[in-house]
C-alpha cells in the first residue's frame, strides 16, 4: 500500500467559520489525501462527534457509532462566535471517549498567552493562519501516535481476555477431577466394606462372616 493510500484512511474534521479559511485547510488536506470534514462551528462538530447536549459527561458516544469514518484528528479555528476552539478543546479533552483524538488549533492572531493555554489543555499543535502545507505536514506523526495507542489497547484486551479464558478452562478441568472412592479409602485404611476387623479369643483369630 503507498503512502497516500495509507493516508487516505485518516479522518481529519475541520472547523472553521469562515467559508474562505474551510476551504483553504480542506483543499491542504485533500491535496496530501487525507479525507476531510468540514463544519463551521464548534457545536456542528461535537454534533457530528455524537455529542448529546442533554446527559452531561454521558453524552458521548463514539464516532465510530455516528458516522462510517471513523475521526483521527480534528484541526479548529480559534475565534468562532458561540463556541470558541479553546472551549471545542475543553470538550473534546473531558470526554472518556474522545479525549484521545488529537486536536490542533488555528488562529490569524499570534498571542502566546492563547497558544499556551491551548497547548496545556492538550492542543497537540497552534497554526498561525494562513495555513500552509508545511504545517499540514505535521499532522500525520499525532495521528500516528493516537493510532500506536489504540493498537496496544487492544492487545492488552485481547491479553486480558487470554487469561481469562486461561482461568476459566483451569476451573473447569478441577471440577471434572473425579472425587475420591470411598470403598477404596476404606480399603486403604486396612477395612475391608464386606468383612469385619478380626477378633481374638483366647489367642485363636475367630474371622466372622
Amino acid at each position: 500500500m503507498g503512502l497516500a493510500a495509507a493516508e487516505a484512511q485518516f479522518h481529519v474534521l475541520a472547523v472553521d467559520d469562515s467559508s474562505i479559511d474551510r476551504k483553504l485547510i480542506e483543499m491542504l488536506l485533500k491535496k496530501t489525501s487525507y479525507h476531510v470534514t468540514t463544519v463551521d462551528s464548534g457545536s456542528k462538530a461535537l454534533e457530528f462527534l455524537g455529542w448529546n447536549e442533554g446527559n452531561s459527561d454521558e453524552a458521548f458516544f463514539s464516532p465510530k457509532n455516528n458516522q462510517e469514518v471513523e475521526v483521527n484528528l480534528i484541526i479548529t479555528d480559534y475565534c468562532m462566535p458561540g463556541m470558541t476552539g479553546y472551549d471545542l478543546l475543553k470538550k473534546i479533552k473531558e470526554s472518556a471517549v474522545l479525549r484521545d483524538i488529537p486536536v490542533v488549533i488555528m488562529s490569524s492572531e499570534n498571542v502566546p498567552s492563547r497558544i499556551n493555554r491551548c497547548l496545556e489543555e492538550g492542543a497537540e499543535e497552534f497554526f498561525l493562519k494562513p495555513v500552509r502545507l508545511a504545517d499540514v505536514n505535521k499532522l500525520k506523526p499525532h495521528i500516528m501516535k493516537t493510532k500506536g495507542k489504540e493498537t496496544q489497547n487492544h492487545e492488552n484486551q485481547d491479553n486480558d481476555k487470554e487469561i481469562a479464558e486461561t482461568e476459566i478452562q483451569s476451573q473447569s478441568q478441577q471440577q471434572q477431577t473425579p472425587q475420591s472412592n470411598p470403598k477404596r479409602k476404606s480399603m486403604d485404611e486396612g477395612l475391608s466394606p464386606d468383612r469385619t476387623r478380626p477378633r481374638y479369643n483366647n489367642g485363636l483369630t475367630v474371622m466372622s462372616n
